[in-house]
């Protein structure tokens, strides 16, 4: 996924998984260097995904229903209100 993200110019910003911290340590200098991690991000990249998935919890957004794409906007936009409020 990362080399994906490499070649085609696009910022990453995911956590290494255990056994990946620990196989780079095992094999040091030989291993390159340590990805760039930012926590921060990431715990905003993760409000957003909840959101998202807060807002799949309806029906209709999350299978379109609507046709026209002013429709689906409302629909989103009344979804957001009743979940904020």
């Amino acid at each position: 996924m990362r080399i994906w993200l490499r070649r085609r110019g696009i910022a990453h910003n995911i956590p290494e998984r255990a056994g990946q911290v620990r196989n780079r340590a095992r094999r040091g200098s030989r291993d390159g260097r340590p990805l760039a991690f930012d926590k921060q991000l990431y715990k905003r990249r993760n409000v957003v995904e909840r959101c998202f998935n807060r807002l799949k919890q309806w029906r209709g957004i999350a299978t379109r229903y609507d046709k026209t794409a002013k429709s689906y906007q409302a629909a989103v936009a009344l979804a957001s209100l009743l979940m904020w409020a």
